[in-house]
């Protein structure tokens, strides 16, 4: 393994279609403005209801990513 040093930060995504779309949607945004993106962690999954059914999905994020020198 290396000697990696790592910042974690923390994101929100949202989809009106599933939980993996709010995760892609998180990640392709933040690969826009940050480097070197190692890995993430759902940390939290919530969702939006309206009329009894699944409106909106929400998924926060824990984003490691890679300082570099």
């Amino acid at each position: 393994m290396s000697d990696n040093v790592y910042k974690v930060i923390e994101i929100v995504g949202s989809s009106p279609n599933s939980i993996e779309e709010a995760i892609e949607k998180a990640i392709s945004r933040a690969s826009s403005s940050l480097k070197e993106i190692r890995w993430f962690e759902v940390k939290e999954t919530r969702g939006h209801i309206e009329d009894g059914r699944v409106a909106h999905y929400q998924v926060t994020l824990k984003i490691g990513f890679t300082l570099l020198d």
